[in-house]
C-alpha cells in the first residue's frame, strides 16, 4: 500500500481504535499484571492513578489485586517514559528504562550550570551504593551526595541521580490505602536481577501500536519522551498497514489490531490525572476536543478526567463525603444518568462501604 492510496480515519476512527485497545469501550476481563503489561504501563505521578485508571477499564478488580503485585515485586514505581513516574511490570522496569536512558542522559543537560565540577560517574557509582545499602529519601541522597560535592546545586545532585539510577519507589509507598515518603533504591537490587542492555525499538513499537494505535512516528514519541524512530517505523513497516488521518499524516498500525466502527458505542469513563490516554499522542484531538484543550489543566495541576461519547468531556474530584463532575458542555439527561452510574460503579469498586453523593457541579478553581 502506497502513502497515496492509503485509507484516511478520521477522528472518531482513531477515537473508536484508541478506546478498544485501552480497554475503555468494554471492560476487559484481565488479571491486573497482564492489563499493566498490555497498556506499557500506568502513569503514577501520584498513588492513586494506576488503581483508577484499571478500574476504569478491568472487569472485577479491586485495588488489593494492584498493591499485592507491588508489594511481591512484580509491578514497580519507576520515572521512564517522559521523565515521569509509571506503574511497569518487573520485566518492563528492567526493558524500558534502558530504552529512553539516553532521553535521561540529554535530560540532564540542562542542569549542567548546577553540576559544574561533578563527574557523573563517580556520582552515579556513589548513589548506587548509597541506595542500595538502604533505601534513601531524596533529601537524604541530597544530603549525602553535597558532602563529596559541596559547591553544587543540591537539586542538580539529585536530578542526575535519578536520571544515571533507574531508581524505584519502595513499598510501602504506592500501596492503596497505606501511606509511605518515597524511598529509593535500584530497580536491579530491589528486583534481584539485572537490567536488560538497551533493546532497538522495534519490539516496543509493535506494542505501542497494540496499545496506542494507529499512530504517527511523532505520535509515539510523544509517547516515549524519545526522537528518531522514524528508522524503526521503516524496518518495520512491511509488517505494518498504513493510512493517513484527516491532515494527511501518515498512520501506522498492526494488521490484526481492531479497528471499529466510527459509531460504536462509548460508555462514559472516570479516568484519573495523568492518564496516558491522553497524553500519548502528538495530537491528541482523538480523545480531546479542541475546544476543550487545556480544559483539564490550571497551572501545574491536572484534573482527573471524565470520558463521554470516548471523548474529553468534564472532570470531577472526590472530596470525604461526594464525587463532584463538572461536564465542559451540556449533557443530554441520558448522558448524565450514565454518567452517575459509572460513577456510582467506581465508587464501589475503590471505596466499598463508604457512602458519596454524586452530585454535577463545579470542580475547576476547587482547592
Amino acid at each position: 500500500m502506497t502513502k497515496t492510496t492509503a485509507p484516511v480515519l478520521d477522528t472518531r476512527a482513531l477515537n473508536r481504535a484508541t478506546l478498544d485497545r485501552q480497554f475503555l469501550l468494554r471492560r476487559a476481563e484481565l488479571p491486573a499484571k497482564a492489563a499493566v503489561e498490555r497498556l506499557l504501563g500506568l502513569q503514577a505521578q501520584n498513588v492513586k492513578p494506576p488503581y483508577y485508571a484499571l478500574a476504569a477499564r478491568l472487569q472485577g478488580f479491586a485495588p488489593e489485586e494492584l498493591s499485592t503485585l507491588m508489594a511481591d515485586r512484580e509491578v514497580v514505581r519507576i520515572v521512564t517514559l517522559r521523565s515521569t513516574i509509571h506503574t511497569h511490570t518487573a520485566d518492563d522496569a528492567l526493558t524500558l528504562r534502558p530504552l529512553v536512558q539516553g532521553a535521561r542522559e540529554r535530560e540532564l543537560t540542562q542542569f549542567r550550570k548546577g553540576l559544574q565540577g561533578v563527574d557523573l560517574d563517580r556520582l552515579a557509582a556513589l548513589a548506587r551504593d548509597l541506595v542500595e545499602a538502604e533505601p534513601r529519601t531524596m533529601k537524604q541522597l541530597r544530603e549525602e551526595l553535597l558532602t563529596e560535592w559541596p559547591d553544587a546545586d543540591p537539586q542538580a545532585l539529585a536530578i542526575a541521580a535519578r536520571c544515571r539510577l533507574p531508581l524505584v519507589q519502595v513499598t510501602p509507598r504506592g500501596l492503596w490505602g497505606r501511606s509511605g515518603q518515597v524511598a529509593l533504591t535500584t530497580v536491579e537490587h530491589w528486583l534481584g536481577r539485572s537490567a536488560e542492555p538497551a533493546p532497538a525499538p522495534d519490539a516496543t513499537v509493535l506494542r505501542y501500536l497494540a496499545a496506542f494505535g494507529p499512530a504517527s512516528v511523532k505520535d509515539m514519541q510523544t509517547w516515549a519522551g524519545l526522537t528518531r524512530l522514524k528508522d524503526a517505523f521503516e524496518r518495520l513497516r512491511p509488517r505494518l498497514l498504513t493510512f493517513r488521518d484527516e491532515h494527511g499524516v501518515e498512520l501506522f498500525d498492526l494488521p490484526d489490531a481492531p479497528r471499529p466502527a466510527a459509531d460504536t458505542p462509548a460508555p462514559p469513563r472516570f479516568l484519573p490525572e495523568f492518564d496516558n490516554l491522553l497524553l500519548s499522542h502528538a495530537d491528541r484531538t482523538r480523545v480531546i476536543p479542541p475546544a476543550y484543550w487545556g480544559r483539564s489543566w490550571a497551572g501545574n495541576m491536572a484534573y482527573s478526567t471524565l470520558l463521554v461519547d470516548g471523548f474529553l468531556a468534564g472532570v470531577w474530584k472526590l472530596t470525604d463525603t461526594e464525587l463532584v463532575v463538572e461536564p465542559f458542555g451540556a449533557l443530554t439527561r441520558a448522558q448524565r444518568t450514565e454518567v452517575a452510574e459509572e460513577g456510582a460503579r467506581m465508587l464501589a469498586v475503590l471505596h466499598p462501604g463508604t457512602s458519596y453523593d454524586i452530585r454535577f457541579g463545579t470542580v475547576v478553581g476547587q482547592p
